[in-house]
């Protein structure tokens, strides 16, 4: 598991699938919205949780389609869908590698994205503690995507549009966890759902991740 881990995280940095392309779109959405809402430190201030949270949906969204594909194209699915590691490990281990490269440089990147868009000092440690709880659910329901698609000639719509609805949950927590910091509110109960939906997710969507990879290899 760990020379997978190490092979997947090297492959998602020299494809260019990796943290480069997801910190950047996270930078380009979070510059452009100033532009767009106007330059109101008010407004800014109330919608940046939103912001800062949709954003780094998208960019994580924005690599998922890479996760099993290269792996499909050189054959190697196939040789590790017949190796002695499970393929329920195999999909857990490309979340993990997945949310190395695109979520923690997210998580690392938000506080100074933060400032573009007048964060609040309060708000600073809910913003990063909701991104470090919650961008794992989105890298292991991702996964289950990613397996859903794999193969199929131009899939990066379809697995849009079937993971998308499943991310909702964990977009509506995350930033009420945000948006309470903010305001100096109690954020402790919807920071525990979003890490209730974590677990949830990191414990069931390997096992729907290999169940679909069976399915998509036969």
């Amino acid at each position: 598991m760990k020379g997978l881990l190490i092979r997947d995280l090297s492959l998602a940095v020299r494809a260019g699938g990796g943290f480069g392309l997801g910190l950047a779109f996270f930078l380009i959405v979070t510059i452009l919205m100033p532009f767009g809402i106007g330059p109101n430190t008010s407004t800014l201030t109330i919608v940046a949780p939103g912001i800062l949270w949709i954003g780094a949906l998208l960019a994580c969204l924005l690599s998922l389609d890479r996760m099993f594909a290269l792996d499909w194209e050189d054959g190697s699915l196939e040789l590790l869908a017949t190796s002695p590691l499970p393929l329920e490990a195999v999909a857990g281990v490309k979340a993990l590698a997945h949310w190395l490269t695109t979520g923690l440089p997210l998580v690392a990147a938000a506080p100074v994205l933060g400032i573009v868009l007048n964060l609040p000092p309060q708000g600073f440690f809910w913003l990063i503690a909701s991104l470090a709880i919650g961008t794992p659910a989105l890298s292991a329901i991702g996964t289950f995507g990613a397996a859903l698609t794999v193969g199929l000639k131009r899939g990066g719509l379809l697995l849009s549009l079937l993971v998308l609805p499943l991310y909702v949950p964990t977009l509506l927590f995350g930033a009420e966890v945000a948006r309470r910091g903010v305001e100096g509110s109690d954020a402790a109960t919807p920071l525990v759902l979003l890490a209730g939906l974590t677990l949830a997710a990191s414990a069931a969507m390997p096992f729907a991740a290999a169940a679909a990879l069976r399915v998509n290899l036969r």
